[in-house]
């Protein structure tokens, strides 16, 4: 019988990587600065660090084997980082509105500009009307999804924001980058997804076009696809890593 490997989800720029009705084996750690490691220090935060996190996470959970990654926004780059980094513990990626170039970092990158207090006062302004927060991205947001934002708001300290946006303007603006991903497009099979309304905002080469395995575009979606429209969220994610499964 075939069987596909354990599925790892690499959350973005704020909160977690909520996930529903996923009919296959998978984890969603909480990246350095997050969740349970929330009280990592400042300077210790970075792409490359989450690399490594997610490397051991994966050694100590599932143990040395070959896994799927779906990564979305910033945890796009940081799965492409680490099929780049260890291609032989990687299947396939699902990059779900992955950074691909600096234009693609805009809001990341001014986070990382801000001072600590200026950042303070921003996670507070946010915090304090999660919804509205959350109508930047889902226009017609609902109290139901308020939940979500709320969670997803506290799971992080402005410190691990201000990291974060000055890592990802750091390593997706060097020469290096995009001839990374591209080694990681030949190399391993690459899906993209995107959401409807976000897709023309989302800076995706020419080449990663022509040269992915598969891509889809969900409707009715915007950039928090899994927070706007859950289960085909889920469902796209197994359309692309289903077929064929590796024996």
């Amino acid at each position: 019988m075939s069987r596909c490997p354990p599925v790892i989800f690499v959350h973005g720029f704020i909160g977690t990587l909520d996930v529903s009705a996923f009919e296959a084996a998978y984890a969603a750690p909480d990246l350095l600065g997050y969740g349970g490691h929330r009280s990592v220090p400042f300077d210790q935060i970075s792409l490359p660090a989450q690399v490594e996190h997610i490397r051991a996470f994966i050694d100590a959970h599932i143990g040395a084997t070959v896994v799927d990654l779906v990564g979305h926004s910033v945890g796009g780059a940081i799965a492409m980082l680490f099929a780049h980094a260890y291609p032989e513990r990687v299947r396939r990626i699902v990059n779900v509105e992955g950074n691909f170039t600096l234009d693609d970092a805009f809001w990341s990158a001014s986070v990382g500009r801000m001072t600590p207090g200026e950042a303070d006062v921003m996670l507070e302004s946010f915090r304090a009307d999660p919804l509205r927060w959350l109508r930047g991205a889902i226009a017609d947001a609902t109290p139901d999804m308020e939940e979500v934002a709320t969670r997803w708001l506290k799971h992080q300290p402005a410190s691990t924001l201000r990291a974060m946006g000055r890592s990802v303007v750091e390593v997706t603006g060097s020469a290096d980058y995009l001839a990374a991903l591209n080694q990681v497009f030949q190399s391993r099979p690459v899906y993209l997804l995107s959401g409807e309304r976000s897709r023309d905002g989302w800076n995706v080469p020419d080449w990663a076009l022509r040269q992915c395995a598969g891509h889809e575009k969900l409707d009715r979606c915007g950039h928090l696809m899994m927070i706007e429209s859950p289960r085909a969220f889920s469902a796209s994610i197994q359309r692309f890593l289903s077929h064929p499964c590796t024996p």
